[in-house]
């Protein structure tokens, strides 16, 4: 092969600052949330595939833009593989009002073949979207193929690798296809649409297959790029769905554990005193009435409370005058969102655990307060208090404390506290901490 034959250095440089565009075009639009959200459908309504024909040609038409107004940046220039992408993303629709839009600079600027071009082109990237296997298939597209035996005997894999096949040689087509219409439609010191290869003379051969490779390679990166970001996107809604899951697990836990206990106080009462116990049972099915209507993982802190003052009412009727409970809540709290079933399951354990071991009974006192924009909550009592040695386990062992600890973990991640201290004989305090939250379209947010 002679050296005329070669790529130039500063041909080639040119191609691999295509490429950087070409990656570059595709990070700035899977930054945009709407874009993202776009890409997470595969159906789209008419104004979908106009919001995204949009999308791409804001972006890939200024990179037009850019190389017609400093004609020595040549590589931002992907009108061409803008519109072709646009049209394997999002149909006909998209991909014909994607190369109107794209070519504009370049029509204004007397290159008068770019929009029918850009405009066939991305038609054409719409077919191959309809004739693909299967429309995940148009994320899978690469040059790059599996030479594995095994694969190529899968009837599945052949029909893909057919469409891969497919694709390659359409974008080929296409970028000869403008290499044809620049030499059709020659204008004074411009061709009829931008093309390296018009400008760089009769192309060899080996500068033919750079060029038509960097081509592939164009559409294939952003591509890519997107792929990764719905791939991320997918993770974090499945991680979502795990964590409502694993919230609705741990609540399933706490409510069996509370009607449990609530039933065995009635069963006690049931022969000593009926009127206390049919008292308890209709407090238990208020109770119960809003555990079945209330499915939100998060409530507010008066609205917890109000719970905590039936489930108290039912223990206090079972104790009677040996139990007192004491709330000391700063009004600034009350409309604070916190996990439904917060509080109950540490109450339950002070009196299960601290109090109705002691002859006199005891004391149970709810502080509320803010600090620091934080929420604190603190559960007190003067019972009997937890041993050292169990103390240093108790998140690991029980259903009350460990439940309400590991729901805390799952909704706020790193951003809470929880700390319990107790002396023997003197009674324990469960303090929590948790930053505001502000709940949107099944999302948390913390502040």
């Amino acid at each position: 092969m002679t050296a005329g034959a070669m790529l130039e250095p500063t041909q080639l440089v040119v191609l691999l600052l295509r490429l950087a565009a070409a990656a570059s075009l595709g990070s700035i639009l899977s930054r945009f949330s709407a874009f993202q959200r776009m890409l997470m459908r595969e159906e789209r309504t008419l104004v979908q595939r106009v919001k995204l024909a949009l999308g791409c040609s804001v972006v890939y038409g200024a990179g037009v833009a850019t190389r017609v107004f400093i004609p020595t940046y040549q590589a931002v220039d992907l009108g061409l593989e803008g519109s072709l992408v646009a049209g394997m993303v999002g149909g006909y629709v998209t991909g014909l009002l994607s190369g109107v839009l794209i070519s504009i600079p370049a029509f204004f600027n007397g290159e008068l073949m770019s929009m029918p071009l850009f405009a066939g082109v991305g038609v054409l990237g719409g077919l191959l979207r309809d004739v693909a296997p299967e429309k995940e298939d148009i994320w899978r597209f690469s040059p790059l193929f599996s030479l594995s035996p095994v694969r190529w005997r899968q009837r599945s894999y052949q029909f893909r690798m057919l469409f891969q096949l497919g694709c390659m040689f359409t974008i080929v087509f296409a970028e000869l296809l403008r290499l044809s219409v620049a030499r059709l439609f020659p204008v004074p010191t411009k061709g009829g649409v931008f093309c390296l290869a018009q400008i760089w003379g009769t192309p060899h051969l080996v500068t033919a297959i750079a060029i038509c490779a960097s081509t592939v390679f164009a559409i294939m990166l952003p591509l890519k790029i997107w792929n990764n970001t719905r791939n991320e996107k997918k993770l974090e809604a499945q991680q979502l769905r795990l964590n409502e899951a694993r919230l609705a697990a741990l609540t399933s836990q706490i409510n069996p554990h509370f009607l449990f206990n609530t039933l065995n106080s009635v069963s006690s009462l049931i022969r000593s005193n009926p009127d206390q116990a049919r008292s308890v049972v209709y407090k238990l099915s208020s109770i119960l009435r809003r555990l079945l209507r209330n499915t939100d993982n998060l409530t507010p802190l008066r609205d917890e409370l109000a719970f905590i003052d039936n489930y108290m009412s039912i223990e206090m009727v079972r104790f009677g005058e040996k139990l007192r409970f004491i709330k000391e809540i700063e009004p600034g709290t009350l409309d604070r969102m916190v996990p439904s079933m917060l509080l109950q399951p540490i109450i339950e354990n002070s009196i299960r655990h601290g109090l109705s071991s002691k002859v006199e009974g005891g004391m149970i006192r709810v502080r509320t307060w803010l600090a620091d924009g934080k929420l604190q909550l603190m559960v007190e009592d003067d019972g009997v208090g937890i041993p050292e040695t169990r103390l240093a386990t108790l998140f690991e062992q029980g259903i009350g404390v460990s439940n309400v600890n590991e729901r805390l973990k799952v909704l706020f991640g790193q951003d809470y506290r929880m700390w319990i201290d107790s002396k023997p004989g003197e009674g324990t305090r469960t303090g929590i901490e948790i930053p505001e939250v502000q709940v949107a379209t099944g999302e948390l947010t913390a502040v």
